[in-house]
C-alpha cells in the first residue's frame, strides 16, 4: 500500500510540474503576443498620420 501511495504522489507531483511549465509558457506567449499587437497598432496609427 505504501508503494502505491508513493507512486501516486510521484505522478501527482510530475503532473504539477507539467502544469506549471505549461502555465509559464502560456503566460509568456500571451505577453509576447500582446507586445506584438501593441507594436503593430502603434505602427498602423503612425502610418495614418
Amino acid at each position: 500500500m505504501v508503494a502505491f501511495v508513493n507512486s501516486f504522489l510521484s505522478y501527482v507531483m510530475l503532473m504539477l510540474v507539467f502544469v506549471a511549465v505549461a502555465g509559464c509558457g502560456a503566460a509568456i506567449g500571451l505577453f509576447l503576443r500582446r507586445k506584438k499587437d501593441r507594436k503593430a497598432s502603434e505602427a498602423q496609427e503612425s502610418a495614418k498620420e
